[in-house]
């Protein structure tokens, strides 16, 4: 630390002098935490901080963690139906976005019936802006899904412009867009689980685990296949704690 007797203005010649000074006296006396400093008082970049950045990089990406504005943090994506009971969960780092996860989510949906193979194909797929990209928007259509997004306000000016060939406007149901939230009430139901709203769990197959465990309880009542048509599909945080 550098400190200089004149409150306000300091005159930079004097603060590298008295940097300079403190420096050779302390090399002087033998002190080891000016090993890699030059005269300016500045410390070098040791290899070895930067071979433990790159493990606690590397530690975070094995746990499934990320950098936030929060902090540490992972993500839940989730598909639930018209119900609200959830039918997949995908774990992310908590920078990762919403909608490149949206055929990930969508794809891991499995729907048991009383005879034949599961149901991997809901009939209608209600989301927010956030997925409202061409990318997925063709991959409901190739999948034949009824896509309920509505379309971000900053894609209509350039459709617009492009005219025939940029499409015709999004069109959506409006009853089925408002019944969204049900996704928001299954987070709720799931965020009751402190370990699941905080993540104590430092392994990732751990946390995924109590996710289909709180979601195969919500499950456990009986519901009627043909009232499971519908998904909702959202992405909260989770941070540790």
């Amino acid at each position: 630390m550098i400190s200089c007797g004149v409150r306000g203005k300091c005159s930079p010649s004097r603060v590298a002098w008295r940097a300079g000074v403190l420096w050779s006296a302390a090399r002087a006396a033998g002190d080891p935490s000016t090993a890699g400093a030059d005269a300016n008082g500045t410390r070098a970049p040791d290899p070895d901080r930067a071979a433990v950045r790159r493990r606690r990089r590397a530690r975070a990406e094995a746990a499934g963690l990320g950098r936030s504005r929060g902090g540490l943090s992972s993500k839940v994506h989730a598909a639930v139906d018209a119900t609200g009971l959830p039918l997949s969960f995908v774990l992310t780092p908590g920078q990762a976005g919403d909608s490149p996860q949206f055929q990930t989510v969508l794809g891991k949906i499995r729907i048991p019936g009383p005879v034949g193979r599961p149901r991997t194909r809901p009939e209608p797929i209600a989301a927010d802006r956030a997925y409202s990209s061409k990318g997925n928007r063709a991959y409901l259509r190739r999948r034949c899904i009824t896509a309920v997004i509505l379309e971000k306000i900053d894609q209509q000016p350039s459709r617009k412009k492009k005219g025939s060939v940029g499409g015709r406007p999004v069109t959506y149901d409006k009853e089925r867009y408002k019944q969204r939230n049900t996704v928001e009430l299954c987070f709720q139901k799931i965020k009751t689980w402190r370990g699941l709203a905080t993540r104590y769990d430092k392994a990732p197959d751990s946390y995924a685990a109590g996710l289909h465990l709180r979601g195969s309880i919500k499950s456990t009542a009986p519901v009627p296949a043909a009232d499971r048509c519908a998904a909702c599909v959202a992405s909260p945080n989770a941070g540790p704690r």
